[in-house]
């Protein structure tokens, strides 16, 4: 990957938000479609979260993320902290779980991810499928002026007239 953004963030909660507005807005400057982006960012919020959950900081105190944009036209995100007493790793969770869905989510979004360790850092990455904005990428559709039902006019949905939803373990 040619990095083309490095950062590093205290280790503390606030640094979620504050690196995915940076990621979001240098993706967007790069001419990445908003919908990679939007990607992107989940995938960041979870290794992040993850990495501040789970891990110490860098010898410095602080967690980096990386990105870029590789010869293949994937974005690859990238976040470094310093290391846990356990390798990051999906594995199942229940609907009561309160947590344990974050690397569920990536795996779902990621094109693929990884785990490397580097000189005392544990690096978690993950590549994007990242087309041009503009080059028939998916876009969001506009919500401006999407109609907002009545609570009135909502079914009820304990008469049994709908189709409840299949269960089914991440990773799909």
């Amino acid at each position: 990957m040619r990095t083309t953004g490095v950062a590093l963030f205290p280790h503390a909660p606030t640094s979620v938000a504050l690196a995915r507005r940076r990621l979001r807005s240098e993706l967007i400057d790069a001419g990445v479609s908003e919908a990679a982006v939007d990607d992107a960012n989940l995938i960041v919020s979870e290794l992040l979260s993850n990495a501040l959950r789970h891990a110490r900081p860098l010898p410095s105190g602080k967690i980096r993320l990386a990105w870029g944009r590789r010869a293949d036209g994937m974005i690859e995100v990238a976040v470094s902290d310093g290391g846990a007493s356990t390798e990051p790793r999906c594995g199942p969770s229940t609907l009561s779980s309160l947590g344990g869905r974050g690397l569920g989510i990536v795996e779902s979004l990621a094109a693929r991810w990884g785990v490397r360790h580097d000189h005392g850092a544990t690096t978690v990455w993950a590549l994007v499928e990242a087309p041009p904005a503009g080059a028939g990428a998916r876009m969001a559709p506009p919500v401006a002026h999407a109609g907002v039902a009545e609570f009135a006019d909502l079914p009820d949905l304990d008469d049994g007239s709908w189709d409840a939803p299949s269960t089914r373990a991440f990773p799909a």
